[in-house]
């Protein structure tokens, strides 16, 4: 009798799901000299608050600091300080000057604004974030200086461990300047990405070498346009990354095409950009580089007409990249910034006006409750009331997980962390027992952030120590109560009707990135865009990452409880066929760039996923696709 497989629920399985890789040391060690030390110095000096405040800038800016260049880690660590500072401010001058309900107005329109513009992207909502949690600290965390020494100290924190990060290495340094190991780790990943897809050609593992092809140039993409003084690259070391990037762009775009062809590969074929991806990293002369396949051989009898184009846009492409890696000059990344209008209109669209109201009301209501809480003395004699509201910030946060895992996950992590704070605070001294346990917590967060779970039991024991050094002793079992009492608001609020339609960032995302699959598709069959190569690769890496953004979304709202994953049924097939087309419109180029026309099947390929992307739109209640070009029918 065989045994009986249980069926795991997705917002469980996401529950149970941890990230998995290399334990980044670098970052451990950052942060063990961030929070720590300057709680260290803030005791010795007798101005204990002064650390306490700092040292949670310093954790809040652990919590961000991932892997990835100087440049992305200036702004990744320093718009969520400024948010974070920005709300410590309101929130200490509105708690000391007003009542209960201004406060709880005031904070819910913060929830409001820090949601809508979460909708932008990872660093935007990193500072909602930060907004809303440091407003409900400094508005029920009551400390002798004034707010805007507060804000200034939450914000020295933050710059402390950003200074960590911009001067320590990053990684194990093996060519050039050690201050781009970030670009170079992450353009080296494209190369390597190439030659997984040009493996993984023909067989099962194909999509999702794709799939990881387009994650890694979205991150060497991120780390080589991040936020400079000048408006290109300034040394000669970070213009050789520009170009071997840009180099990659067109293997890429060959190795998709032959991918696309569904034909397996001979191993050679991912030696040139293996070769490429050690040149990268060590700085060595490429050599020569072996010719991927020979068209036409025995290997391809009778599908030349999709292989071989692909086979020489491959051999053309490293060539080119050998020459490029010769010369090492080049500034151009083939990228576009979104513009702030862009930005203006994602937080007041369909997505960024959910997430606001969703946002508003889980922090409005958990500030609402915990003023009443805070003033019916259901806390006792401290007037510590900002664990709750704070709490529900982290809870409501859907970039952190479907709602029922990050409910799960965070009385999970804290029940972990009061039980182990309790235990510790018995047998510490104090206070440098506790200074050396915010040291250790801060080296774990790098670690923890694999599972938010994890992260939520280091952090509250780290957010403990903070506030029985700074005072508050037998914290612990209230802050289980507080957290226990957001999950339910945060559950409840979660499931309640909005204003607009549900799964509206799906939509959303969705939107985009079938305007953008439509641009790079139009851009592909205009017979006035051929020599537009450059174009060609903005449009084609804006359409993937669109595409990226919008599965990612999909996925997450898949894994929600019945109740809110039924709300996005069907977009997962709106997404594998703008994927689809998107590979094909690829081909396409390639086959144009070779041939001048079409083949027939590309014709018929495009025609049927445009047939089947329409329905599939239909089916889910999105607006029809914009008209595609003649061109598709007659081939140019």
């Amino acid at each position: 009798m065989r045994p009986t497989r249980v069926a795991v629920p997705p917002w469980l399985a996401h529950a149970l799901r941890a990230q998995r890789g290399p334990v980044p040391w670098n970052a451990v060690v950052r942060g063990a000299l961030a929070a720590g030390p300057l709680l260290l110095a803030a005791v010795l000096s007798g101005r204990t608050s002064l650390g306490v405040v700092a040292a949670l800038g310093a954790m809040f800016a652990g919590i961000n600091d991932r892997p990835g260049s100087r440049r992305v880690a200036v702004e990744r660590l320093g718009v969520p300080a400024l948010a974070g500072a920005a709300g410590l401010l309101v929130g200490s001058y509105t708690g000391q000057h007003t009542g209960a309900v201004t406060l709880t107005l005031v904070l819910t329109a913060l929830g409001l604004l820090a949601g809508a513009v979460s909708a932008i992207g990872p660093v935007a909502s990193g500072a909602g974030t930060q907004l809303l949690v440091a407003s409900a600290i400094g508005a029920g965390m009551p400390l002798p200086e004034p707010g805007w020494q507060r804000a200034l100290l939450f914000l020295g924190g933050a710059a402390w461990l950003l200074g960590l990060r911009l001067a320590l290495p990053a990684a194990a340094v093996s060519a050039g300047d050690y201050r781009f190991d970030g670009e170079r780790h992450a353009v080296a990943g494209v190369y390597d990405a190439v030659a997984r897809l040009l493996l993984a050609a023909g067989g099962p593992d194909a999509p999702r070498a794709r799939v990881a092809l387009t994650a890694a140039l979205d991150q060497a993409q991120d780390a080589l346009t991040g936020p400079r003084l000048r408006r290109y690259a300034s040394s000669a070391a970070e213009r050789r990354l520009h170009a071997q990037y840009a180099a990659a762009l067109p293997l890429a775009e060959a190795a998709t095409a032959l991918a696309w062809a569904g034909e397996p590969l001979p191993g050679r074929a991912a030696e040139g950009p293996r070769r490429l991806a050690h040149a990268v990293r060590t700085g060595a002369p490429t050599g020569p580089l072996p010719a991927p396949a020979v068209p036409g051989s025995r290997n391809r009898p009778q599908h030349d007409t999709s292989v071989a184009p692909a086979l020489r846009a491959l051999h053309d492409a490293l060539l080119h990249a050998a020459d490029t890696f010769d010369r090492g000059s080049g500034d151009a990344l083939h990228a576009r910034r979104r513009t702030a209008v862009s930005h203006l209109r994602t937080a007041l669209g369909s997505g960024g006006r959910e997430y606001g109201i969703r946002v508003a009301l889980s922090f409005g209501t958990a500030v609402a409750v915990a003023q009443a809480l805070h003033h019916a003395r259901w806390y006792g004699n401290h007037p510590h009331w900002y664990w709750l509201p704070a709490t529900a910030v982290f809870l409501v946060k859907p970039d952190l997980g479907p709602l029922a895992s990050r409910v799960l996950c965070r009385a999970a992590g804290t029940v972990l962390g009061a039980v182990a704070f309790a235990g510790l605070a018995v047998v510490l001294p104090r206070p440098e027992g506790l200074v050396a346990l915010v040291a250790l917590s801060g080296a774990l967060i790098p670690v923890a952030t694999r599972h938010f779970a994890a992260q939520t039991a280091v952090v509250t024991v780290l957010v403990l120590a903070l506030v029985m050094v700074g005072g508050e002793p037998q914290a612990s079992w209230n802050r289980l109560g507080e957290t226990l009492l957001a999950c339910a608001i945060v559950l409840v609020v979660g499931h309640l009707p909005t204003l607009g339609q549900r799964g509206g960032t799906v939509r959303a995302r969705l939107t985009r990135a079938t305007q953008a699959a439509d641009d790079y598709l139009a851009h592909v069959l205009d017979d006035g865009t051929a020599d537009d190569r450059t174009g060609r690769w903005v449009l084609r890496r804006e359409a993937y990452r669109a595409l990226a953004e919008a599965r990612a979304a999909i996925e997450l709202a898949a894994a929600e409880l019945p109740a809110l994953a039924r709300h996005s049924a069907g977009t997962d097939d709106v997404a594998v066929t703008l994927e689809r087309l998107v590979d094909t419109a690829t081909a396409c180029a390639v086959q144009l760039d070779d041939a001048g026309r079409l083949a027939p099947h590309h014709t018929e390929r495009v025609t049927q996923l445009l047939g089947e992307l329409a329905e599939h739109r239909e089916r889910v209640g999105l607006r029809p696709a914009p008209a595609r070009p003649a061109a598709v029918t007659t081939g140019r």
